[in-house]
């Protein structure tokens, strides 16, 4: 069987970098009903990172939240590509500009070699656009998906 997935991870990040991004997913999910995940890879097997990302998004079933309101950030390492992939029900509220301004936040940290201060802060921002048109209810909303890391290939 094929998996998309490994199960040894690469040394991307160290320890204390990893914890630091799961507690950013941890915190922007607290007072959202939003879903924030982030896939790393060494290499994109295709031309467009965001081709990647969508078919990431899918795999992981991203899209079966109940709001439609998941969104991953994709990360090829060695290719030095990135992006941000929405699901309708966060994407059409934020408008295109807001990725667009995600990416590049991350990309100016990314440049200064501070990859996990780029990807927390761009978690951070999204859990705050979630919180604005998905606010938490205690009453019905769950922890619809994992918030570790996913390690690709």
């Amino acid at each position: 069987m094929f998996s998309l997935f490994k199960t040894k991870r690469q040394k991307f990040f160290l320890p204390e970098e990893e914890a630091k991004i799961v507690n950013a997913i941890r915190e922007a999910e607290r007072e959202t009903s939003g879903e924030i995940r982030l896939y790393i890879e060494s290499k994109n097997r295709f031309v467009d990172p965001l081709d990647r990302a969508a078919e990431i998004f899918y795999l992981l079933r991203m899209h079966e939240t109940a709001n439609r309101n998941a969104v991953l950030v994709y990360v090829a390492m060695k290719h030095h590509e990135l992006a941000v992939f929405a699901d309708e029900g966060i994407f059409n509220k934020a408008g295109q500009q807001f990725w667009n301004n995600a990416v590049l936040t991350m990309l100016r940290e990314f440049k200064k070699d501070h990859y996990a201060d780029g990807l927390a802060e761009v978690i951070q921002k999204t859990g705050q656009l979630l919180k604005t048109h998905f606010p938490y209810d205690p009453a019905t909303d769950k922890n619809e998906l994992p918030d570790d890391l996913v390690f690709g290939k």
